[in-house]
């Protein structure tokens, strides 16, 4: 268990995370913080109500006050702006690079030792402005993707082949989008290859709507975007860090090498633990695999070159 944990932004993730952390009691205190005025107090004493039921003594508090957050060991952040009709890539970069920058300016202030979390979309361009501002060293700056990416991953292969998620196997690399690169060929149920239980075309369907996911809850909704998976993906990474018990975990790391590129953030498999990424692990991809996660470091490269004009 931590200490203090802050999650930036009370929004839909945001108060999601922040239950979930209460939840599974991954810290003594838990800070939610937004700029909207008694909004996050609110939720967090309506959370820490609920605590009772639930049996568990996480303490959970609203604020809107920075300082309130200083000596947090992770930050979690949430806060971003969707994308709007009639936005462009490089508006929606530059309103969301203005709420990143002065949040991961406060965190380097009140907790420079802490672990950053990133959340906020787009997420690879994202991360690395919050390593750029902050300063801190690559191992304590990553963000929440794979895993979300990986789950619906997992749930659409146990829909079509009625097993459990729990026996499925599976990472899902790349930029946090279109170009993400869903790894069918490491996928295993119970130990078997996905292409003992699914036929091919099977596969390329369900590849396919793993890497549309978003958008395809977004379709639905109508308005906003998901929360609950994505919540439940940062509770995971929040608890290999608490408990220090080193997951190999698809998230979003700073490449210095790995997989043949440097300088950019890309979903890789990591170790997690205490200190944050404590190592990436390099999948052998074969020819075509590492020709789609070229392919995704390409796409990202794009939008890390356009964030640079906003920093």
């Amino acid at each position: 268990m931590l200490k203090k944990i802050t999650v930036v932004g009370a929004g839909y993730v945001g108060e999601h995370v922040s239950q979930g952390l209460m939840l599974n009691e991954l810290a003594e205190e838990v800070y939610l913080l937004d700029v909207v005025e008694d909004m996050p107090q609110g939720k967090g004493l309506d959370q820490r109500e609920s605590a009772p039921v639930w049996g568990r003594d996480t303490k959970l508090i609203g604020t809107n006050d920075w300082a309130d957050t200083a000596g947090s060991e992770l930050v979690i952040h949430t806060a971003g702006r969707p994308r709007k009709p009639g936005m462009s890539r490089d508006d929606l970069l530059e309103a969301n690079v203005a709420i990143v920058r002065p949040c991961m300016e406060q965190v380097a202030k009140q907790s420079p030792d802490a672990l950053v979390m990133m959340v906020a979309n787009p997420l690879d361009a994202m991360t690395y402005v919050a390593k750029n501002v902050t300063g801190f060293p690559r191992q304590r700056v990553f963000g929440m993707a794979g895993i979300l990416d990986t789950a619906r991953f997992r749930a659409f292969i146990a829909m079509e082949t009625g097993v459990s998620v729990r026996d499925i196997q599976a990472m899902v690399l790349g930029g946090h989008g279109d170009t993400m690169v869903p790894l069918p060929r490491f996928t295993t149920i119970a130990g078997l290859p996905l292409e003992h239980w699914v036929s091919r075309d099977r596969i390329d369907a369900m590849v396919a709507r793993a890497a549309k996911g978003g958008g395809e809850i977004v379709k639905l909704l109508k308005f906003g975007s998901a929360y609950y998976a994505p919540s439940a993906g940062v509770v995971e990474m929040a608890e290999a860090i608490a408990k220090n018990n080193h997951r190999i975990l698809p998230c979003c790391a700073y490449l210095e090498g790995e997989y043949g590129h440097s300088g950019m953030y890309m979903g890789v498999p990591i170790m997690l633990g205490r200190e944050g990424v404590l190592r990436i692990i390099e999948y052998p991809f074969n020819e075509d695999e590492q020709a789609m996660f070229d392919n995704s470091v390409h796409a990202t490269k794009g939008l890390l070159s356009d964030v640079e004009k906003f920093l």
